[in-house]
């Protein structure tokens, strides 16, 4: 079962995430793909980790997304969240194509229940530097990827989850 979460900011996307992760038997892996840059964000990464509660093991990996989920083969993963993890790649100038085959490919061996978080970054203003807009469109090319390889892709919009695709 592979599940994708998109949504806004303070959507409720997490948390939709975390509970069907938490449907399954753990335990359970949370692969976070944050970086603290800065306090704000220390503490935001914080406040999520305080949320979760007990019964996760935390992996951080900013870039090697793949691999963290080869690691974690047979266990529930949750991963939170895949425009951050393409912010890193971007800021470090790493090979978004490659990152996202290599990334495909463990989604398609995968057996273990995986859920993917995004933020849907698509519905806005046109970005008016080129990094925003490059950032945009391959958030949008990663979302699309992922969504075809999924079973379930929701949407989550003011604490409501929305199926908008289910495999059967």
């Amino acid at each position: 079962m592979i599940e994708l979460v998109l949504g806004g900011a303070r959507s409720g996307k997490s948390r939709h995430a975390e509970s069907v992760i938490r449907s399954c038997p753990g335990p359970w892996t949370y692969i976070a793909t944050g970086r603290a840059w800065d306090e704000e964000m220390a503490e935001r990464i914080a406040l999520h980790r305080a949320d979760r509660g007990d019964g996760w093991v935390t992996v951080e990996e900013p870039v090697d997304l793949p691999g963290a989920l080869e690691k974690a083969e047979g266990q529930p993963v949750l991963v939170d969240c895949l425009t951050l993890w393409l912010t890193n790649l971007l800021l470090e100038n790493h090979d978004i194509a490659t990152a996202t085959d290599a990334l495909m490919q463990i989604m398609e061996r995968r057996m273990a229940p995986l859920v993917l978080v995004g933020n849907e970054v698509g519905l806005g203003i046109v970005p008016e530097n080129a990094l925003a807009r490059r950032f945009r469109d391959e958030a949008g090319r990663l979302h699309q990827r992922v969504a075809a390889k999924a079973d379930r892709v929701v949407l989550c919009v003011a604490g409501i989850p929305m199926t908008i695709r289910r495999d059967a």
